[in-house]
């Protein structure tokens, strides 16, 4: 039977790093939709990225592939991690609280662990695993707030466009894993993000025609913050994750993301912490200790006997 991967310390605190970073994407969305479009957001992120990165590769001249079938991995990884999902957020975000969005977004981590699941080996769902997911989703949408829940319908659009974008994800990341083995995370990324700007960038001239330079300064620096922090830093963390635990594992960010937003809403623009979200915060705590497994094992563990001394070390 081939032995199951986990998430080490490192990989734990690279999560948790980039959960930070993609909650403070929720507030930036906010702030660039005030002026500029959806697609135009979304171009601007993937474009800027793009380019900071292929800066990077070409700087530190890292190998790039040579077969076709990669770059045109890279294009649909581009399309599945960046261009669907990214436009599904950011169009919903526009008709549905974002607590509602981020409770949806968490949904990832579900459909992460149960396709990574069924494609890879080494990632079978197994009983915990999948009780610490279920905690955990618990805990992110008793942190944001049962009562939004009920504003949950299924014919609504915009809510299906976040459950898509959260499915999106979920098959980017098992995509990424089976094709993009032995390249460097920045190629990858580089390359994906040159494959969702082929995409979006026509798509936003398109649909929104020639943009017209922002006057807030707060939209300057929410569209700032979408390609330089929240795509190129971010997926950089992410596709080490991925190469270092798996993509079930790393999906596992989006249960951090939603109540990292409510903290840095509340610290960002004042918004009152319910105490409901501390409570939230220790359900979350312990499905990511369930799904890490290492507690339960050494709660598991008999203790060991003390050894019995041979007569002549006595």
């Amino acid at each position: 039977m081939k032995p199951q991967i986990s998430l080490s310390p490192r990989a734990w605190a690279e999560l948790f790093l980039l959960s930070l970073i993609w909650g403070g994407s929720f507030l930036s969305i906010r702030l660039a939709l005030e002026e500029v479009g959806v697609f135009t957001t979304v171009a601007v992120r993937v474009a800027g990225a793009a380019l900071v990165l292929w800066g990077y590769v070409l700087v530190r001249r890292l190998p790039l592939p040579r077969e076709p079938r990669v770059w045109l991995a890279f294009l649909v990884l581009g399309i599945l991690n960046n261009a669907i999902p990214f436009s599904l957020i950011t169009w919903g975000e526009l008709r549905i609280p974002s607590g509602l969005a981020s409770i949806l977004n968490a949904a990832t981590a579900i459909f992460g662990v149960l396709i990574a699941s069924l494609v890879f080996a080494d990632e079978r769902l197994s009983a915990r695993k999948g009780a610490g997911v279920a905690l955990g989703f618990v805990g992110v949408t008793t942190a944001i707030g049962l009562a939004e829940l009920r504003h949950f319908d299924i014919t609504s659009l915009s809510q299906l466009a976040v459950l898509g974008a959260s499915l999106s994800y979920a098959c980017a990341g098992a995509f990424a894993r089976a094709n993009t083995r032995g390249i460097k995370p920045q190629v990858v990324t580089a390359g994906m993000l040159a494959g969702s700007s082929l995409v979006m960038v026509p798509l936003a001239l398109w649909h929104d025609g020639v943009p017209a330079l922002p006057h807030a300064p707060g939209v300057w620096f929410g569209l700032a913050y979408l390609a330089l922090a929240a795509t190129a830093g971010a997926y950089l963390l992410y596709y080490r994750v991925i190469a270092a635990a798996g993509a079930g594992n790393a999906s596992l960010v989006t249960l951090l993301v939603a109540p990292i937003a409510i903290v840095l809403g509340a610290l960002v623009f004042g918004e009152a912490l319910h105490p409901r979200a501390y409570l939230g915060f220790v359900l979350l705590a312990c499905g990511l200790l369930v799904i890490d497994g290492r507690i339960l094992r050494r709660l598991r563990l008999p203790p060991k006997k003390p050894r019995e001394l041979s007569g002549q070390e006595r």
